[in-house]
């Protein structure tokens, strides 16, 4: 099989003949047909999420699909061969830069019908962020004043959508020559991040989901309401995350230490801020599709590449500048 893989960290991923996927009893086997390129594939490549998420490499990278079912494993009853389905599979079971991929059916939903194969690859991974952050952290409600970062980027292209289909006036960064595309998907209110500064500029808001961390995250919770919540999906992790995710005592101690400053502000400002690395769901990604097909939200793709041009896609992850999200097209 086909697939572009990771041998090395802080190496270019490669094309490699690789076994087929074995199929378990509660697996289904897709034949991938699109799949998203998202910034975590380029984090994962240059090891900055080693300590956090380790993979035995060889791995075969690649963390959205979009497909036609071929087979199924004796335990599924939801899914048979030639559904078409998209997928954002669990962490340790990624790998969808390849021909075909065997995927839980837990985290495999119907695709959305209205959409074409390269829209619902490039939507799990973002739209299953912006749905944790927004829907199961923020628990955004109407009326309720929200900051999404980077208004043009994958997350935030579906985020700002989804925070206006709950009611939030929005308000988001972007550059200006993005500035009438994020208003056209919900913004109402845009900060030019080259030449204004939005702490500046906003106050009082109840929800930011922030996906650049450093001093970009700091400032964020300086525009929060007391009470307000930051949602961060940069980090740095708290020693919560750490915990949960049963890292080693000595990592623990580690994160604790590097996310000190950002816990001990949040407590002196009397907000929130919590990390979300977010997690494999097919019954959120049902949810989402119907609000795909209902028109609540629409996909962004800003970039298709062919399933032989992967390295370069890959490499496009580094440079940005892409509206929304590239994807690996094998049709």
């Amino acid at each position: 099989m086909r697939a572009f893989v990771l041998s090395k960290y802080k190496t270019a991923v490669h094309e490699a003949d690789m076994p087929e996927p074995v199929v378990g009893e509660n697996d289904v086997l897709v034949r991938v047909q699109a799949a998203g390129l998202n910034q975590l594939d380029e984090k994962i490549r240059i090891g900055e999420f080693q300590a956090i998420l380790p993979y035995r490499l060889p791995i075969i990278l690649g963390h959205d699909v979009a497909g036609t079912v071929i087979r199924v494993g004796a335990g599924v009853r939801r899914f048979k061969a030639g559904d078409e389905v998209y997928a954002r599979p669990r962490d340790q079971r990624i790998g969808t830069f390849a021909e075909r991929i065997a995927i839980d059916e837990s985290d495999v939903a119907l695709k959305p019908t209205s959409i074409a194969m390269e829209e619902a690859g490039s939507l799990p991974l973002v739209a299953l962020t912006a749905w944790q952050a927004l829907v199961e952290l923020g628990g955004v409600r109407p009326g309720q004043k929200v900051l999404i970062h980077a208004g043009a980027g994958g997350v935030g292209s579906i985020a700002i959508q989804l925070a206006k289909h709950l009611g939030a006036e929005v308000a988001t960064t972007a550059s200006a020559a993005n500035a009438e595309f994020v208003r056209l998907l919900g913004a109402d209110r845009v900060i030019d991040y080259r030449t204004q500064d939005f702490e500046e500029l906003l106050s009082g808001y109840d929800f930011v989901l922030d996906s650049l961390g450093g001093e970009n995250l700091e400032k964020s919770l300086r525009v929060l309401r007391p009470g307000g919540q930051a949602v961060g999906i940069s980090g740095p992790p708290p020693p919560d995350f750490a915990r949960a995710a049963g890292l080693h005592p000595i990592l623990r101690l580690a994160i604790t230490a590097l996310s000190r400053k950002i816990r001990s502000q949040a407590r002196r400002l009397d907000v929130d801020y919590t990390f979300l690395f977010m997690r494999a769901s097919g019954d959120q990604l049902r949810e989402i599709a119907a609000l795909v097909d209902d028109g609540v939200l629409r996909p962004i793709v800003g970039r298709v590449f062919p399933f032989d041009e992967t390295v370069a896609g890959i490499e496009s992850l580094a440079k940005g500048g892409i509206r929304g999200k590239a994807v690996i097209a094998n049709p």
